[in-house]
């Protein structure tokens, strides 16, 4: 099923274009994999149809089709934004979309809103178009080890986990697990605590190189505060040693995870 689906990347939504320009460009990239596992797979089906000495048939590989889509802050809401998308996935010969969060957290987007939204848009469609919603991209287990590619190129006496964090109950445990994981102090800029107030108590404690790694998609209006937060802190602790790492980003091993999660 993952080689006849077409793909739909759900993101939160910003006034700051950088975030969209980034989501397009993890949208090649798992255009890239696509491919890429399409040519493996009617190789596969060719040198089996060889094998077995029967007639060599022609397959046809549909080119793969990536969409972006935004829960918020764009013309259409996403009910609307999915209908388009299945409109023209349909018209391509698709028959199945899957839908795919690109959030860090379980909140209310995620478990209410998007489901919420995917249901409206399967109104329009009968059973020509099937919509099935993944898992949303926090969830997957290897997310750890794209996350600490970003901790290279600074000693840190102690890291501190930076995510946007969320007032629904429970939504925040994957991000305590994930900064038990890789040995870092979680601190969140939505709810308590805040970074701030962890990085001040390691400078207590007598720690002075404290890293910070934002987990975040894409650099954008909460990154760039985040950057500023950290410059205030600095002259505020001049003896302290701060180093902001990267968020995620559009990479290669970020569109390896997207395809995992919808292949399995």
């Amino acid at each position: 099923m993952p080689l006849l689906s077409a793909y739909l990347l759900v993101t939160h939504g910003s006034r700051d274009p950088r975030p969209q320009t980034a989501v397009e460009q993890l949208a090649q990239l798992l255009c890239q994999k696509l491919r890429g596992e399409m040519l493996t797979k009617t190789q596969e089906l060719t040198n089996t149809e060889i094998l077995t000495n029967s007639s060599v048939n022609v397959v046809t590989v549909r080119e793969p089709l990536v969409g972006t889509a935004c829960l918020e802050l764009a013309p259409l809401p996403l009910h609307e934004q999915i209908q388009q998308f299945g409109k023209y996935a349909s018209s391509a010969g698709f028959k199945h979309i899957q839908i795919l969060p690109l959030f860090l957290l379980p909140g209310v987007h995620v478990m209410e809103d998007i489901p919420a939204e995917v249901t409206k848009a399967r109104e329009n469609f009968g059973s020509d178009l099937t919509m099935e919603v993944r898992p949303y991209l926090g969830f997957h287990s290897q997310i750890s080890q794209v996350l600490t590619s970003n901790l290279h190129g600074f000693n840190a006496d102690e890291w501190i986990l930076l995510s946007h964090g969320s007032r629904r109950q429970g939504a925040n445990y994957p991000v305590e697990a994930l900064a038990n994981k890789i040995g870092a102090l979680v601190a969140y800029w939505s709810v308590p605590p805040s970074w701030e107030s962890q990085a001040k108590s390691l400078l207590i404690k007598g720690k002075k190189r404290i890293g910070i790694l934002p987990y975040f998609l894409f650099t954008g209006g909460i990154t760039d505060a985040i950057a500023q937060s950290v410059k205030q802190i600095k002259q505020e602790y001049p003896a302290g040693k701060f180093h902001l790492a990267k968020p995620l980003g559009a990479t290669s091993e970020l569109a390896e995870l997207i395809w995992d999660l919808t292949s399995k």
